[in-house]
């Protein structure tokens, strides 16, 4: 392992010093790391040499212009079993920028002779490739291994040594190449949801009893997306996360929730009502009525939505269902008691 550590820190340093792109380090030298240092880049360097990597090669691209917003917005939480992709192999680099890389890491010298032979044998002597494969520059592409940098078990097995897949030909069947499932998995890491901060009425502090109304803002909450593209194998996949329910936790057993379980589901795309005047005596559709004061403190209550998770992409037909998601946040509800007037 120390020795694959040097390796892996002299390709990062070529890397810094020459301008080289290092979507991944090879697998070889970098079994402890998983084939690669750092997820799939959105950057790539390279001149024109017969037709550069495009900016999205050997990473993925994503659109996340229609994505939740705000201060407060944030990432959901999957509901039940759910696994990111642990790693994944896709297109690298193409033949001269992969020997750009490799020759800048052989001239720093510090990588061991036995891995550079080997590695000049297997990319430039013919065993199996020849040259870098220089003669197929605008046939296809070097792929490498990937390690999804939240790290989940698995990352690490994406260990296979830099390989040749040309265009057009589907890449090896037993690999966990990128696809569409997987784009779609990626962009679900990334969706961002709005705040849950509910609107509540009465608004600065609520009395023992009352029944006080939540609500949030509809126009907030609306369908969002996040799309993740590969260019050059032309695959895409777009991730929406859409509002289906809110849940409220009052911070205290003695308090009632509305409806019954404090679960409001959206009607006509909004959730709750706002509170207006003369409503004070019904029970509001989505809220909570406390049953002892706060004291000199307060309640936390929390407010939680969850998220209907669904995926289309290239290559599958109709939408593809991705479990639930979550996101929630406290606030500080006062509750006082209700003073009696003696006359």
């Amino acid at each position: 392992m120390p020795a694959m550590k040097h390796r892996s820190m002299a390709l990062i340093a070529v890397a810094a010093m020459t301008g080289v792109a290092l979507s991944a380090t090879p697998a070889a030298a970098e079994k402890g790391i998983g084939g690669g240092t750092e997820a799939p880049s959105t950057e790539v360097s390279g001149g024109q040499e017969g037709g550069s990597l495009l900016a999205t090669a050997g990473g993925i691209s994503y659109d996340e212009s229609k994505n939740g917003s705000g201060p407060k917005s944030g990432v959901i939480a999957p509901t039940g079993d759910y696994s990111p992709p642990p790693c994944w192999y896709g297109p690298t680099y193409t033949p001269a920028q992969f020997k750009k890389e490799r020759e800048a890491v052989w001239a720093v010298d510090s990588t061991g002779y036995q891995w550079d032979a080997e590695q000049r044998k297997r990319y430039v002597e013919g065993e199996p490739y020849k040259n870098f494969n220089l003669d197929k520059a605008g046939k296809g592409y070097w792929w490498t291994g990937f390690p999804n940098k939240t790290y989940p078990p698995g990352w690490d097995k994406c260990d296979k040594e830099t390989f040749w897949v040309d265009e057009n030909e589907p890449p090896p069947a037993d690999l966990p190449t990128i696809d569409a499932e997987i784009l779609a998995k990626l962009a679900y890491a990334r969706i961002r949801v709005p705040g849950t901060k509910v609107s509540l009425a009465p608004e600065a502090e609520t009395k023992v009893n009352l029944p006080t109304w939540a609500w949030l803002d509809g126009a907030e909450f609306k369908p969002v997306s996040v799309t993740a593209r590969v260019d050059v194998l032309d695959i895409e996949a777009t991730t929406v996360a859409e509002p289906v329910s809110l849940k409220i936790d009052p911070g205290t057993p003695d308090a009632e929730t509305y409806p019954a379980g404090g679960v409001c589901e959206i009607v006509d795309g909004k959730i709750g009502q706002p509170y207006a005047k003369g409503r004070s005596k019904e029970e509001p559709p989505c809220g909570v009525r406390y049953l002892r004061s706060s004291g000199d403190g307060s309640y936390p209550l929390k407010a939680t939505v969850t998220w209907k998770i669904h995926w289309t992409g290239t290559g599958v037909n109709g939408e593809q269902a991705l479990p639930d998601g979550e996101f929630g946040a406290e606030q500080d509800v006062v509750v006082q008691e209700i003073q009696a007037v003696n006359r």
